[in-house]
C-alpha cells in the first residue's frame, strides 16, 4: 500500500465511509487520511483524585471502587447509577444507553479505573457514560495520549466516531500497513535533529508520550515550513534565471524636475531608502518583485510615484491597480495634481468608465500617449494594451488572486517590474509565511510634523458629549467621519447600523449649521463620487459611511474618526480607519464608541488602540491575540495552507526553515547531487517545479 492508495481499501473504511470521507472531510487517498491531524490529545497516562476534580477539566482518568448500584426512570427512558469511590471522595456515574449491557460490567467492591469528563452540580461532581475496565485486566495506566480528531455532524450521525478514526490509523500505521517515502535529506534531518517522516506521522497519530509527541510535531512541521519556503526561493530563482528585467538604468527629466520643483515636501529617511531599494531593483537586469510595507499615513502613495517617474523616464508605462473605485479615484486625483505641472498623461479606468472613454483611453495607451494608468479590476480586460508596460504596481494587493495579478503582468511585453503594496502592517512571520518570494521593503517613518492621533473609547452614556465635542470640532473649521459595520439593522446582530445612525445624527446635527452625508457599497459610482466631492471640498462637515473609507480617503482637514460598534471590529481594521485622520496640521482623534456588552478580546484590542498609533506593533500584537489563526487583512488568495504551524509560536522554526532552504539553494540550486535525491523526489511527485510561476 502507497500513499496515492484510495482510502476504500484501508480496512475499517470501506465504499461507504470512503464516500462520507471525501464528501464531509475532503479526503480521498492513504496520504490525505495521513495529513487528518489530531485537533487535540487526551491525557491518559496519569491518575488524578476525586478531591482533585475541577469545573474547567476534559476528560480524567480516577482509579477507585464501584459502590452502590442503581436502576431507575421508566421503561421508556430508564436510567443506571453507580457510585464511584477513591480515598479522597466519591462522584456519581450515570448512563442512559446500552444500561444492559453496561450493568453485566458492574461489580460493587471491584476496582476499575474511569476515563471520562467530570460536570459539577451543587457542588457535587458527576459522570455521564464514563468508560470503565477493570484495574486487574490493566494492572497499570495507560502509557499513551489519545487523540482526538475533527468530525462532522453528519460523521457523527452515520456512527463514525473517535474510536474509528483510533482504529483505521491503529491498522494502518502499527506494522508494515504502509511505507511513507523520506523527503528531507539525512544531511537536513541530523542537522536539525529531526525524527524520520515515518515515524513523525505513526508518532503524530499515536503517541506513548509527551515527548514523542513534540518530536512528531517538531517534524512535521519543519516539513511543512520547509518546503514552503524552498518553494519562494525556487520562484525566485526561475525568475532570475527566465524573467529578466526591463533595465531602468537613469533617472532623468521628469523624475528631477518633480524632485527639485514641484514635491511639496522633504521625504523622511525612511521614503529615501526605499526609493534606492527600488531603484537598485529596476536597474538591476532582473525582474523586480517587491513588498512595499508602510503603515498608514507614512507617505507610500509619493514613493509610487517617483517610481513611476523612474519608469517614465527610461521610455515606459505604469499600470497602478486598486481594489476599490474610491481607491482609484484618490489616486487619480493625488497623481493628476501633483504631476500636472509635468504636462504627463494619466487615464483611469474603473468599471463606470463610459465607453466612448475607454476607446479614446486604450487609443492612448497603445500609442505611449497615456503614461500612466490608475484603475480597478477594469485594468485586467482582454482589450486594455499597452505599448510598452515596465511597472505594475497594486496597492493593497492582498485584496487581489493570483490570477487577477497574473493577468496584469501579462500586460506587457517583456516582463513589467512588480510592486506590491500594502498599508496593513504584517508581521514577521505573516510576512515570510505569505510573501516570502518577494523583497520587502518597510516605510516605519511618519512624515514630519504628523501630530499622533489621540484615541478613546467611550460608552453610550457618553454619546451627548461626544455630539457637543464634535459641534466644537467643526464650528473651528475641522470635519468627521462616523462609521459604521452594518447599513442596515440586524436582528442577529447587535450593531450600530448606518441608516439608523445617518438618521439620528441628522436630528442632532441640523442645517443650516451642519452639513451631513452618506458613503457606502451599496450606492452608484456617481453617488459615491459626488459624497466624496463634497466632504473633499467642505461642502459636507459629517460623513457616515461604512469601512469604504478605509483605504486611500485622504481629505487633510478631517480630524475626527467615530467608529460606532468598535468592538466589532479587527484590529487591523480599526488601524486602518483611524488612519483617514490626522494626515492634515491638526491635531486629529479617534473615538471608539462601544456597546454594553464587550468580550474580554474585544477590550484588549481597545486598549491596544488607545496605547499605541504604531501599526507594526499593532499587528504584532493582533496575532498574539488571535493565535495561529488567519489574520485579517493580510492573508491572500492562495496563500499557503499551514495544518499545524502557529504563527504566534514558531517564529523560530520557520526562521530554520528559511536559512536550511537558503542553504540547499545555494549549495544545489538545481537539486542535483545526490545527498538531495529525497527532496528532488518529492518535489516531483507533487509536481511543484512546473507549478511554480512567478506570480507572486
Amino acid at each position: 500500500m502507497n500513499l496515492s492508495t484510495e482510502i476504500t481499501y484501508l480496512k475499517g473504511v470501506g465504499e461507504i465511509r470512503s464516500a462520507l470521507f471525501k464528501r464531509e472531510l475532503n479526503i480521498s487517498t492513504v496520504e490525505d487520511i495521513l495529513y487528518h491531524f489530531p485537533l487535540r490529545y487526551v491525557d491518559r497516562t496519569r491518575i488524578l483524585q476525586i478531591k482533585d476534580l475541577k469545573n474547567d477539566l476534559s476528560k480524567v482518568q480516577l482509579k477507585g471502587t464501584i459502590g452502590h448500584i442503581q436502576k431507575g426512570g421508566n421503561p421508556r427512558k430508564p436510567f443506571l447509577k453507580a457510585v464511584f469511590t477513591d480515598q479522597t471522595g466519591s462522584v456519581n456515574m450515570v448512563w442512559f444507553k446500552q444500561i444492559q449491557w453496561i450493568e453485566k460490567k458492574l461489580h460493587e467492591g471491584e476496582e476499575y479505573i474511569l476515563f471520562g469528563k467530570p460536570s459539577a452540580y451543587k457542588g457535587k461532581f458527576s459522570f455521564s457514560h464514563p468508560e470503565l475496565n477493570l484495574w486487574s485486566n490493566n494492572n497499570q495506566i495507560s502509557n499513551s495520549l489519545t487523540a482526538v480528531y475533527p468530525l462532522t455532524e453528519l460523521l457523527k450521525k452515520r456512527k463514525i466516531e473517535q474510536k474509528i478514526f483510533r482504529e483505521i490509523f491503529r491498522k494502518l500505521l502499527d506494522g508494515k500497513g504502509i511505507f511513507i517515502p523520506e523527503n528531507l535529506s539525512k544531511e537536513i534531518r541530523n542537522k536539525f535533529d529531526l525524527i524520520d517522516r515515518q515515524t513523525a506521522f505513526i508518532k503524530i497519530h499515536m503517541p506513548d508520550s509527551q515527548g514523542e509527541l513534540k518530536l512528531a510535531l517538531r517534524r512535521l512541521k519543519f516539513e511543512e515550513l520547509f518546503f514552503l519556503q524552498l518553494r519562494f526561493l525556487m520562484i525566485r530563482q526561475g525568475r532570475k534565471t527566465n524573467a529578466p528585467g526591463i533595465i531602468m538604468p537613469k533617472v532623468g527629466h521628469y523624475f528631477k524636475k518633480f524632485y527639485d520643483d514641484v514635491l511639496p515636501f522633504t521625504l523622511t529617511d525612511a521614503q529615501k531608502n526605499v526609493v534606492t531599494e527600488i531603484w537598485d531593483d529596476l536597474k538591476s537586469g532582473q525582474q523586480m518583485n517587491r513588498l512595499l510595507q508602510g503603515d498608514v499615513g507614512s507617505g507610500k502613495t509619493i514613493v509610487a510615484l517617483l517610481i513611476a517617474l523612474i519608469a517614465i523616464d527610461n521610455g515606459h508605462q505604469i499600470s497602478i491597480m486598486a481594489p476599490t473605485e474610491i481607491l482609484a479615484q484618490q489616486h487619480y486625483k493625488s497623481f493628476s495634481d501633483l504631476l500636472f505641472p509635468l504636462g504627463i498623461s494619466i487615464g483611469l479606468l474603473t468599471g463606470s468608465t463610459k465607453n466612448s472613454e475607454r476607446k479614446k483611453l486604450n487609443a492612448d495607451l497603445q500609442n505611449g500617449d497615456c503614461r500612466i494608468l490608475i484603475g480597478t479590476h477594469a485594468l485586467i480586460e482582454e482589450h486594455v494594451k499597452f505599448k510598452s508596460l515596465g511597472l505594475v504596481i497594486i496597492d493593497e494587493q492582498h485584496r487581489f488572486g493570483v490570477a487577477q495579478r497574473a493577468r496584469l503582468l501579462e500586460k506587457g511585453n517583456q516582463h513589467p517590474h512588480f510592486l506590491v503594496m500594502t498599508a496593513t502592517p504584517i508581521p514577521r512571520t505573516m510576512a515570510l509565511s505569505f510573501y516570502g518570494d518577494l523583497d520587502v521593503s518597510k516605510i516605519d517613518q511618519l512624515p514630519v510634523g504628523r501630530k499622533p492621533i489621540k484615541t478613546a473609547v467611550r460608552a453610550e452614556n457618553e454619546r451627548y458629549k461626544l455630539y457637543k465635542f464634535v459641534k466644537e470640532q467643526i464650528q473651528a473649521g475641522r470635519q468627521a467621519y462616523f462609521v459604521f459595520p452594518l447599513i442596515e439593522a440586524s436582528e442577529k446582530l447587535n450593531y450600530k447600523n448606518l441608516n439608523h445612525g445617518f438618521d439620528q445624527l441628522v436630528d442632532v446635527f441640523k442645517r443650516p449649521d451642519f452639513q451631513v452625508d452618506m458613503l457606502h457599497g451599496g450606492m452608484s459610482s456617481l453617488e459615491k463620487r459626488a459624497a466624496m466631492k463634497r466632504f473633499e471640498e467642505g461642502i459636507c462637515n459629517i460623513l457616515v459611511a461604512t469601512t469604504v473609507v478605509e483605504v486611500g480617503v485622504n481629505v487633510p482637514n478631517a480630524s475626527i474618526m467615530v467608529i460606532e460598534s468598535s468592538e466589532k471590529f479587527g484590529l487591523s481594521q480599526l488601524h486602518q480607519l483611524r488612519g483617514r485622520v490626522g494626515r492634515g496640521a491638526y491635531q486629529s482623534y479617534c473615538i471608539l464608541m462601544t456597546g454594553s456588552k464587550i468580550s474580554e478580546t474585544s477590550k484588549k484590542r481597545l486598549i491596544a488602540m488607545v496605547h499605541t498609533n504604531d501599526g507594526f506593533k499593532l499587528a504584532e500584537y493582533d496575532l498574539k491575540l488571535r493565535g495561529p489563526g488567519e489574520m485579517d487583512g493580510t492573508r491572500q488568495s492562495g496563500g499557503p495552507q499551514l495544518k499545524l504551524t502557529s504563527m504566534v509560536e514558531d517564529e523560530d522554526l520557520l526562521v530554520e526553515c528559511r536559512g536550511a532552504a537558503q542553504e540547499l539553494i545555494i549549495n544545489d540550486p538545481n537539486l542535483d547531487k545526490a545527498e538531495n535525491v529525497e527532496i528532488r523526489n518529492y518535489l516531483k511527485s507533487k509536481n511543484k517545479y512546473k507549478d511554480w510561476t512567478n506570480i507572486a
